[in-house]
């Protein structure tokens, strides 16, 4: 599951959110619950820009305290994070991976594109066994 943990604090009237796993991840919300849906979506875009295959996605830290919450981001951000991290965790290239599954390089590269991905049940069993059975795509609500 991808996952970060956002602070959230009252600041004033409304509440502030920072990542800070996530260096310039910041958003805010008038209530608790706004915050924690505005920190998704702010989680979601600073992902997205993980379009560069090349860019080292952070590993998020547990940090203790009432004001941090694990928020997750949007499932087709999510998903494609999850795709990419497997395929790493083999030590594959893209191009390597659309070779296991027997497709262009630019489609394979779709799937790990955030913002863009959105497989089938049928693609996502093709990624699992081209990496040995071993694709793990865990969400929320």
């Amino acid at each position: 599951m991808i996952k970060y943990q956002a602070k959230i604090q009252k600041d004033g009237t409304d509440y502030s959110v920072i990542f800070p796993d996530l260096p310039g991840c910041v958003s805010m919300g008038s209530t608790l619950e706004e915050a924690k849906e505005m920190a998704a979506e702010a989680l979601s875009l600073y992902l997205e820009e993980a379009r560069d295959p090349k860019w080292k996605v952070p590993e998020a830290k547990s940090r203790r305290g009432n004001s941090y919450y694990w928020i997750e981001p949007h499932p087709n951000v999510a998903i494609a994070m999850m795709i990419r991290r497997a395929r790493l965790g083999h030590g594959l290239t893209q191009v390597q991976m659309a070779a296991r599954m027997g497709v262009r390089t630019q489609q394979f590269q779709k799937l790990e594109t955030p913002g863009k991905s959105n497989p089938t049940v049928m693609t996502l069993a093709a990624i699992s066994k081209a990496l040995d059975g071993s694709l793990e795509i865990q969400l929320t609500s």
